[in-house]
């Protein structure tokens, strides 16, 4: 399985999946605090206090990939939601998008997101052209999906690929894009305000075991914390007993029967039109109603905008609010 798919919750790639009901199933440098490594779930406490941010025109992120520019940038084009989420975070839009995420109501809202140029091409072939039409000062992308387009966008814009793999991760980006736009005050804000929500969730940890599968049929997968950012949070909120199998593993129905789920938190990913509910098309193998959540009625259907591709702290917000309330 590609890297891609593990990075976007597998959306490109769940069609592919075998097996019915089966899934996929230290301090941090810049950000302040130490919130143990990604994927140690609620070993450490997280750290509300947020280091100062100064405003920059050459960062290197903790990828190691250095971006310098003139000038702060001011036409950003977005090619993955965590870019989106962070342009927002600083009280910016994008110039152009191929995410769906502004539309949601924490973001611009349907009617200002409607505004935003939409890049031809989609997620995994967005169109050189159409990116260059804009005339950007920056392009940030997804590294493992958009490190291809390079070479041709290579003297005429700068390109900054993203690999996101946990929260801290997000805040780094944060950030360094703060840093960059000279939005330091924003970016500083950003932080402590997702700072403080995790850790008064932490404070309030539920013994509940919770689950997130994610798909657009029968085929679904298990989202872990050492493979998707938004499950990162979960040991921290919650029992979550998954763990990452690499590229194929995967987790049986009977293993999830097994583990008790009192609350699952479910992600319908369309391909094209959308055609219903992921819990829907589950429910009609006759196993899935043995779960407990399924039959305590604690299966929540989420935004997979949010959840799935934003990754960014105010996604993580949206996160951290909606799976604490309904892990009570």
């Amino acid at each position: 399985m590609p890297r891609t798919a593990l990075r976007v919750r597998r959306w490109a790639a769940i069609a592919v999946l075998g097996g019915v009901l089966a899934g996929c199933g230290t301090e941090e440098a810049g950000t302040g605090g130490p919130d143990g490594a990604p994927g140690s779930g609620a070993e450490t406490r997280t750290a509300t206090e947020v280091r100062p941010i100064e405003a920059a025109t050459r960062i290197t992120d903790a990828n190691g990939v250095t971006v310098s520019l003139p000038k702060p940038p001011e036409k950003i084009v977005c090619l993955v939601a965590l870019c989106d989420d962070i342009l927002v975070e600083l009280g910016m839009t994008p110039t152009a998008t191929n995410s769906q995420l502004l539309a949601h109501p924490e973001f611009l809202g349907a009617e200002k997101a409607a505004e935003v140029p939409a890049v031809p091409g989609g997620f995994l072939s967005p169109e050189v052209e159409a990116i260059l039409s804009h005339r950007p000062d920056l392009v940030i992308g997804l590294e493992d999906t958009h490190g291809k387009l390079a070479p041709a966008l290579k003297g005429a814009t700068t390109f900054w690929p993203l690999q996101p793999e946990s929260w801290q991760d997000s805040v780094g980006y944060l950030r360094d894009l703060a840093a960059l736009t000279g939005r330091t005050d924003q970016g500083e804000k950003a932080e402590k305000v997702f700072r403080t929500r995790l850790a008064q969730a932490e404070k309030e940890k539920s013994d509940k075991t919770a689950l997130i599968v994610y798909g657009s049929d029968e085929n679904f997968g298990v989202a872990t914390p050492e493979t998707d950012v938004a499950a990162g949070l979960f040991p921290k909120l919650s029992h979550y007993p998954w763990k990452s199998r690499g590229v194929d593993g995967s987790y049986s129905l009977e293993e999830i029967l097994a583990r008790d789920v009192d609350v699952l938190f479910v992600e319908t990913l369309s391909f094209g039109a959308p055609d219903g509910k992921l819990s829907d098309k589950l429910a009609r193998n006759p196993l899935w109603s043995r779960i407990p959540a399924v039959k305590k009625g604690k299966v929540i259907e989420v935004d997979s905008e949010v959840w799935a591709k934003g990754r960014g702290t105010r996604s993580l917000g949206v996160v951290l609010d909606e799976a604490t309330a309904a892990l009570r």
